[in-house]
């Protein structure tokens, strides 16, 4: 049994080893440890029986030193203010990765959304925005879908912000949304899209060729879908995938395409044909090429960390790996490219929906993708160079990188 790890801990842990390589100022070290402000509402939404639940929720904004506060909003039953302001760190460090003019933000409600009506959630949605309203804006604090939440769900929350400023459409309040209110081509699949450049920019400097690669994916929601389907794309054999009601293993490949319409079929991917069933520490353990932790956070422990023979672990989700197993990792010689370059392709995309929305100006799906590919490559290219100088792992690299740019940020804005 897994002992629970706090994410915060684990964040304030990877800034405070990042923050000795550099020599940080303690000063500025004091002001990224913890969030600027965080907000916790208790709010009623009206359920279809006329009774009324109240629900709890959170909205983090870690630092605003480069921007306003950028980052998504999950509905889950197991969301805390913890979890909450540790994405929010994670989220700040991401966006200095990609050196995008942002800081980080997180939101989370309590819930378990499938257990609302579509009219329930409609309401839940709106309360929520309304509730954090004061905090929430597109020069203050941007929110975007996250785990359980959706375009539908960012469009409502933009009509409902909008009703609290007089009636005035502002598009961009959150991004993710559908493209018909102001979406952006290309933002549904741009995480996956982003992760998929990050491994084959990995496999290029470890001369592994994709084209004979083995993947094993844990989560296959959006992002790790998005994934399953990028890498088969590049050639690579999905051998393994793992599903919040189960796994499923086939040696021979298993076509990700094929598995999401089963899944629209049946609601299910554990009773695919072809396949025999895998549990998670089993998934782990699986002697491939790529693993892709696409799920939650701690999912890569001490306690599993030595089992893993992948030669990349990519992370596709925030915060899956304590830092005990990144050692663990370190030490077997395995190459981990850490959350906050791998998923940035999502909040890559988010930030040229708002520029868009800004400018009232869209751009082709190819124009966001060609952007989105040289962002990527480009902080590949820079972390990948920075590990080499420095001598450290991926993880470490980009937290110095990201952390060296906020520090100068605060500086010149007199903070510390």
């Amino acid at each position: 049994m897994q002992q629970q790890i706090s994410p915060l801990a684990v964040a304030q842990r990877q800034l405070d080893l990042a923050a000795e390589k550099l020599k940080l100022d303690p000063n500025i070290h004091a002001i990224l440890r913890e969030p600027a402000r965080v907000l916790e509402v208790n709010f009623p939404v009206r359920m279809d029986d006329g009774s009324v639940r109240v629900f709890k929720g959170f909205r983090a904004q870690h630092n605003n030193a480069l921007g306003p506060a950028k980052g998504g909003i999950r509905f889950h039953p197991q969301v805390t203010m913890e979890e909450v302001k540790a994405l929010s760190m994670w989220m700040t460090f991401k966006c200095g990765v990609l050196g995008l003019p942002y800081g980080g933000g997180k939101g989370g409600v309590v819930v378990d959304p499938q257990t609302l009506s579509q009219g329930e959630l409609e309401r839940l949605s709106r309360a929520y925005i309304g509730a954090i309203s004061a905090l929430v804006g597109p020069d203050q604090d941007i929110p975007a879908p996250d785990v359980n939440t959706n375009p539908q769900i960012m469009a409502w929350m933009m009509d409902e912000f909008s009703k609290y400023k007089g009636g005035i459409t502002y598009p961009g309040v959150v991004t993710g949304k559908p493209i018909i209110v102001g979406g952006s081509l290309g933002r549904g699949e741009a995480t996956g899209r982003g992760c998929v450049i990050i491994i084959r920019e990995t496999a290029k400097r470890l001369g592994i060729d994709l084209k004979t690669a083995t993947a094993a994916i844990q989560g296959f929601g959006n992002v790790g879908s998005a994934t399953a389907r990028f890498l088969a794309k590049e050639g690579v054999k999905i051998i393994a995938i793992m599903e919040i009601d189960g796994g499923i293993y086939n040696k021979d490949g298993i076509d990700p395409e094929a598995l999401l319409a089963y899944r629209a079929q049946h609601g299910t991917i554990t009773t695919f044909p072809g396949c025999e069933p895998i549990d998670n520490e089993t998934l782990f353990a699986l002697d491939c090429d790529i693993l892709v932790p696409a799920a939650l956070e701690n999912q890569i422990t001490h306690e599993n960390a030595d089992r893993i023979k992948a030669k990349i672990v990519a992370e596709a989700a925030n915060g899956p790996t304590t830092p005990e197993a990144d050692e663990i990792l370190d030490k077997k010689g395995i190459f981990l490219t850490p959350d906050i370059l791998t998923n940035a392709g999502g909040v890559t995309v988010s930030y040229f929906e708002w520029v868009q929305n800004i400018m009232n100006y869209y751009w082709t799906a190819e124009e966001i993708n060609t952007r989105l590919e040289q962002k990527m490559v480009e902080a590949f290219d820079r972390i990948y160079q920075m590990s080499q100088e420095y001598g450290v792992g991926m993880r470490m690299a980009a937290y110095m990188y990201s952390i060296a740019r906020l520090a100068e940020a605060i500086k010149v804005r007199g903070w510390a």
